[in-house]
């Protein structure tokens, strides 16, 4: 920020600058980001320096902050001694694993409640033998009873949300998900609906049909998806048509009480987007993400870019709207039903715009299921039932699966037969030349 010394009402405020003077200096800083790009308008950067007044990111030279009235004018402004700003997450060390939240183990336990004091009865009636022994027979302090938990239905939920929230810390590279993510707000079944409740085309299906989107909206989408074949010969084909098909879609998503991402989850997707530029990366952070989120948000949010990626693509489709593209209008109008605070900030609207771009340019990718979560989790549990079969049935697991001790001691190791040697027979005579017989003669 160009900051220098200014006169005002016959004053003059050193490190300071002006209304003006910070909206050209951010706009164009905000243009050549490759994280926001060239489509942020001024009035854009405006709003984003009244959230900063607002957060006493910045102030004005009085010290005055908290509301949001900064001027694009010649008002001066000026930074704060001291940065407001929370602590940054940082990235998690190579060799430091101690923060990496714990996975239930198989042989976990549960305390049963016991009396904190167990008498013991003495083993003989000799009093000689009590007074010798009376310490060794007293009562037996700390004594505790366990038992093994089994592998419930409860507990393999709770290690997919364990292994999940492990493996996004892990993608996203930090230390710790706290600042980002409130883990007693998800919902470990959601994940494993994500998981194995979709179809074949990887879209999620739900038990409560009341959670979908209604039929009308559905038959629109689809309409725009498979245009010009998806319109029905029913229905009215005047000029202008798709237009109001897309007008139909646009205001059922934008009347959602509460965008697709949810507000909970908001922090962690702001934290891919410092991603993108690592494309393998993201997408892989996005899939997990995704799995957070409650079934019917998944499956709209997946019907929805599948939407907004086939009409990008779609050069049969006429022009939606007169003055932009089909890409950049489906940014402005979709991106604040994706992703939202609760807060209202206008800086959503340009972390929400560069967020759904790289969804639509990598729609088929970042709502699938991540291959390695599910293969790591999948093992886990494969080893858990084996495990505890182990325990529950030793006699069986060593007839099912045998070791090597003991498949040695049922197959004993038999000698290794050696490959015959080649044998070479000496012959009676001698080989004679071949001789022309009268039989071969014409």
């Amino acid at each position: 920020m160009p900051i220098r010394r200014h006169w005002a009402h016959f004053r003059s405020y050193d490190h300071s600058f002006t209304g003006a003077e910070a909206v050209d200096f951010l706009h164009e800083l905000l243009r050549q980001n490759q994280n926001f790009g060239p489509e942020v308008t001024r009035y854009q950067t405006l709003q984003l320096l009244r959230k900063f007044l607002k957060n006493h990111v910045i102030e004005d030279v009085k010290g005055r902050f908290g509301k949001e009235d900064f001027e694009d004018s010649g008002h001066l402004y000026r930074f704060p001694p001291q940065s407001p700003l929370k602590p940054v997450p940082v990235r998690l060390p190579v060799r430091d694993h101690r923060s990496v939240p714990r996975i239930p183990r198989w042989d976990d336990y549960e305390e049963i409640a016991v009396p904190e004091k167990i008498p013991i009865k003495p083993l003989m009636n000799s009093e000689s033998w009590n007074k010798r022994h009376s310490i060794a027979i007293g009562e037996v302090p700390d004594c505790r009873l366990i038992r093994r938990r089994e592998l419930t239905p409860k507990h393999m939920d709770q290690i997919w949300k364990s292994m999940t929230l492990t493996h996004l810390q892990t993608v996203l590279g930090l230390q710790s998900l706290d600042g980002v993510l409130d883990a007693k707000l998800l919902s470990p079944k959601h994940i494993v609906h994500n998981v194995f409740g979709v179809n074949k085309q990887g879209i999620v299906v739900l038990k409560n049909k009341t959670e979908d989107l209604p039929h009308w909206v559905l038959s629109a989408m689809k309409c725009l998806a498979n245009w010009p074949n998806g319109s029905e010969a029913r229905q009215p084909m005047y000029p202008g048509f798709e237009r109001d098909v897309f007008r139909t879609v646009a205001e059922h998503f934008q009347r959602l009480k509460e965008p697709l991402l949810t507000f909970h989850l908001y922090e962690i997707f702001v934290s891919i987007l410092g991603l993108l530029q690592r494309q393998s990366v993201a997408v892989e952070a996005l899939q997990v993400c995704g799995l957070l989120l409650p079934p019917a948000n998944h499956r709209k949010l997946q019907l929805l870019m599948r939407l907004m990626a086939k009409v990008c693509a779609n050069p049969s489709l006429p022009p939606l709207n007169d003055t932009i593209g089909a890409r950049t209008l489906m940014v402005q109008t979709f991106s604040r039903c994706i992703l939202g605070s609760a807060d209202e900030v206008d800086l959503d609207e340009l972390l929400a715009a560069k967020l759904v771009t790289f969804m639509i340019d990598n729609h088929d990718s970042v709502l699938k299921v991540p291959s390695n979560l599910r293969k790591s989790v999948e093992e886990h549990l494969s080893h858990l039932r084996r495990a505890q079969f182990q325990r529950s049935h030793p006699d069986i697991y060593r007839r099912r699966f045998p070791t090597a001790e003991s498949e040695a001691a049922v197959f004993p190791e038999r000698p290794q037969r050696l490959k015959p040697q080649l044998m070479f027979l000496t012959l009676k005579k001698p080989f004679q030349p071949f001789q022309r017989s009268w039989s071969f003669r014409a």
